[in-house]
Order: C-alpha cells, then structure tokens, then sequence
C-alpha cells in the first residue's frame, strides 16, 4: 500500500467515525427486554422507545406494559447512579434515553416499591431508526401476567403460587363443588338456610377469591399497545416522581 491509499484509508475512517457520531446524535428507538427478578414462570415484556423519552416518561411505559399502578415510589439505578422519586433522594429522572449513552447489551436495574421492592432487570437488546408510521412506545412482546400490586413481593408471591393448589384449595374446590352439585340438582338454594353450610360455602369462596387475586391481570400485548396510544404512561409517571 502506498502513501496515498494510506491517507484515503485513513480519511474513509475518519469520515465513517464522523457519521457514527452523527448517526448517535439523531433521534432513534431503543429496543429493551424487561424482566421480573425472583418470579417463576418468567414475567417479561419488550419495548420499543424514542431516544428522546425522559426517564420519568420510561418509567411510566414500564408501569403500563408490566401491569403496575404506579402507585408507589420507583428507581432505576444505571451505571451505580439512582434516578427516580425525589422522595428517595435519587437524581430527576427528567433526562432523556439518548442522553445517558447507553450501549447495546447494557443491563440495568428498575425498582419498584421500595418497600418491599419488584426488581425488574432490562437490557438494550436494539438500536434502531425511526420506522415512518410506526407508533411509540410500543410493546413488541411479553408473556407472564404481572403481580397484583399488594401482593406481598416475590418471596410471598411465589409462597402463594406454591400453595394455590395444595389440599386447603382442593378443599374448598370440593365445598363449591358440592354446592353447586346439589343446585343443579334439586333447583333450590335451600341449604344456604343453614347456618353452618352457608357460612362453611361463603368462607371456601372468600379463600379462593383471595388466592386468585394474587395472580394478576392477564398480559394482552395488544390491549397494552391501546393504552399506550392512549397515552395511559403519561398519566402513570406523575403519580409517583
């Protein structure tokens, strides 16, 4: 190689540096998969997101697609920094995606309830241009039905998971079972005259009224994709910053 394809090497580098940089300042989407820790089966969505969301706004769009209420205190934690509630000393999470740099692969932390916190680990999967038409925040996947919000955290959700069909439950299948049986076939309600039966029916019916609230509201992508159209993310990052 001589000199002058060194210096046309070298400025093909430099012009190929030159548009990476300016490709990195232009508005693109990010692609991230989110994850519940400590909870099996897997909770998980995917999203797609502007660059220029805030991170309040993005917290918003996770409250949406993983089913919370935003009822609660929340924090991410990227590169050993915290943004969030101001309530919990964090930095504002009034600054965009685009600006915190963030490289394909990185894995970080978003808590919610710090209580007894729901730690979701989300990882940037893509970078990509905007598609023309195309709509965002957007889901672009999922499976797992999120937790109701005062279900005691993971520890407790997975205790209850554990025990939703262990013999207490077969029990009051068995009492509901029976009522329903005895219905059917004398057309009557007349055993809800008895005290004893009544009580025993509506007691076995209370439990496992219980038992299936702990397990959330069923993931439908496209439901979720109508709520973020309809903007329900903008609504939920203001409940708590």
């Amino acid at each position: 190689m001589g000199p002058a394809d060194v210096q046309r090497a070298k400025r093909a580098a430099g012009k190929t540096a030159e548009q990476t940089a300016i490709s990195e300042d232009e508005d693109f989407v990010l692609q991230f998969r989110i994850w519940l820790k400590g909870v099996s089966p897997m909770v998980w969505r995917r999203v797609q997101v502007a660059s220029t969301m805030k991170l309040r706004e993005f917290h918003g769009v996770l409250q949406v697609v993983m089913g919370w209420e935003g009822i609660h205190l929340y924090q991410f934690i990227i590169h050993t920094a915290r943004y969030g509630s101001w309530e919990t000393g964090a930095r504002s999470s009034a600054m965009s995606l685009g600006e915190l740099k963030l490289r394909k692969g990185i894995r970080f932390l978003y808590e919610y309830d710090l209580n007894i916190p729901w730690e979701h680990e989300i990882r940037l999967e893509e970078r990509q241009s905007v598609k023309p038409g195309a709509h965002y925040p957007a889901c672009a996947g999922g499976d797992g039905d999120c937790p109701t919000e005062e279900c005691g955290g993971p520890e407790a959700l997975m205790w209850r998971q554990d025990n939703a069909f262990g013999y207490e439950t077969m029990n009051d299948l068995v009492i509901t079972t029976a009522f329903l049986q005895e219905v059917t076939e004398t057309k009557s309600l007349a055993m809800l005259d008895d005290p004893d039966r009544g009580d025993e029916l509506r007691a076995a019916l209370e439990r496992l009224k219980q038992r299936a609230s702990c397990l959330g509201e069923n993931f439908e992508r496209r439901k979720t994709n109508e709520r973020l159209q309809r903007g329900e993310h903008l609504s939920l990052m203001h409940q708590q910053m």
